[in-house]
């Protein structure tokens, strides 16, 4: 049997030289596919560190040496303090967001500050969130459903309520304000966007809830003061808000 060795490090650069991008081509991809046929990735690209090559996958990013066959978790870290890893997640966070069907959310609200909310309609940090911003006015949110179907049997149909309901932010507040805990959910056919959103929180590589993009940059849980912080229109007082960590997927 193949033994594979995973190493888990933090790499601090002397350098900034680029790997050509020919070092992490076509035959660096026929390697990791030979060495981790079970892997699954969507891009390899050239990193800082000759050798080394960038492999991003649904939910992480790693590195992969194609002399050595060794994948390599961790992070690397410029002299400067920069981490380079973190940014190269940040950028491409950015440009899926720039691409989200803005369309298949529930809107709620207008204003200049954007919030895109990943929720579950059942999780009850989602439910402090959506009463925060409730109190808030001059924001635009943009919510998409990613119900925790093991933690939250019900959470899925509530969702699906929402997206199908002519009105969706009046449903979403109703939701949201337990109106629906006790009492059955009006009849309705679930129009199939719950799969959309679903992978749309994959795609962001959200798998915990609630999480928060504002004005662009990611909010993990719901933590009013960071959010106050990101929003230029209508922050809270400072020392406003708790933190609360999210409810992860296996």
């Amino acid at each position: 049997m193949k033994k594979v060795m995973f190493l888990s490090v933090v790499i601090l650069l002397a350098g900034t030289s680029q790997v050509m991008a020919g070092a992490c081509g076509e035959e660096a991809k026929s390697a990791l596919h030979k060495a981790y046929p079970n892997f699954a990735f969507t891009e390899l690209n050239p990193s800082p560190i000759a050798g080394l090559c960038e492999v991003v996958s649904e939910k992480n990013t790693l590195y992969f040496a194609p002399a050595s066959g060794h994948l390599v978790f961790g992070e690397i870290w410029s002299k400067e303090g920069k981490n380079i890893t973190a940014e190269r997640q940040g950028e491409r966070v950015a440009q899926v967001l720039a691409a989200l069907p803005l369309d298949k959310a529930v809107k709620i609200g207008g204003g200049p500050d954007t919030v895109i909310e990943i929720t579950d309609p059942d999780c009850p940090y989602c439910r402090k969130g959506s009463e925060y911003f409730a109190s808030k006015q001059g924001i635009t949110r943009y919510v998409f459903f990613l119900p925790l179907d093991h933690l939250h049997p019900t959470a899925a149909r509530k969702a699906e309520f929402i997206l199908a309901s002519a009105d969706q932010a009046k449903a979403y507040e109703q939701v949201m304000r337990g109106d629906y805990d006790k009492t059955p959910l009006p009849e309705f056919t679930p129009n199939g966007l719950l799969g959309e959103h679903r992978q749309i929180a994959a795609g962001l590589r959200v798998s915990s809830t609630p999480r928060y993009f504002v004005n662009g940059k990611g909010v993990a849980g719901f933590n009013a003061e960071q959010i106050d912080s990101l929003l230029h229109h209508n922050p809270g007082p400072a020392g406003s808000g708790t933190f609360k960590q999210p409810r992860s997927t296996p």
